[in-house]
């Protein structure tokens, strides 16, 4: 699904939900601050989803406006706003992925398919047929749709989503399924020497990957 339509299949409810239950960073912490006052407030002046809440609060003067309507403090939608774009990670272009080779991308932009959400709907139809398009083996093709999958997952960069599949995650059903110490450990093994990106991801942050993988629709 792409992160349009899943903003709209979002209900402000339902963001309400995922702060609430969901290990915020610190900056983020002021948005659970009267936050059943403050939703009920934007329901109020008619932002029923996700999609009209970044409509909305697409600018300065949009953001002002809406504070003014429902009487949310401006600063409080602009950290909302921040968040709630968080939850929706864009399509990742091919000029991201460092594990790609020039050929592989070439063969894909003469199909079309200049990112991520594109490879991932073109795979879900007849994947030995994009294969023999692509000019890629089968494998190297799903190990890419797998890579695509997780970049939907916030946080996940195209490196990290790497050393996921390496580290046998390969959806995000798979990470949420995880022990976040096990997943650690493992995505560890297959970053062995630095191979997908450098640094450590601590396990406060292994569990808030494990919860924003049950969020990918």
């Amino acid at each position: 699904m792409p992160a349009d339509a899943a903003q709209r299949a979002t209900s402000l409810a339902d963001v309400r939900d995922r702060l609430e239950h969901i290990d915020l960073i610190a900056s983020q912490q002021p948005l659970l601050d009267g936050i059943a006052d403050r939703f009920a407030a934007l329901e109020g002046v008619g932002i029923d989803s996700a999609a009209e809440l970044l409509a909305r609060l697409k600018s300065k003067d949009a953001i002002e406006a809406v504070a003014s309507e429902s009487g949310v403090d401006a600063g409080y939608l602009n950290l909302l706003r921040r968040a709630v774009n968080g939850f929706f990670p864009k399509p990742r272009r091919w000029k991201e992925f460092e594990t790609l080779d020039a050929a592989e991308v070439a063969a894909l932009a003469d199909l079309g398919i200049k990112n991520t959400q594109q490879l991932f709907e073109a795979a879900s139809d007849d994947r030995p047929a994009l294969a023999k398009r692509a000019k890629l083996t089968e494998p190297r093709l799903s190990e890419l749709v797998a890579v695509a999958d997780l970049t939907r997952v916030q946080w996940v960069s195209p490196a990290y989503a790497s050393a996921l599949v390496a580290a046998g995650y390969t959806t995000p059903a798979a990470v949420t399924a995880a022990d976040p110490e096990v997943l650690g450990a493992a995505i560890e093994d297959a970053n062995a020497g630095a191979r997908f990106y450098r640094g450590k991801v601590g396990l406060r942050d292994l569990r808030r990957l494990v919860e924003a993988a049950r969020y990918v629709p």
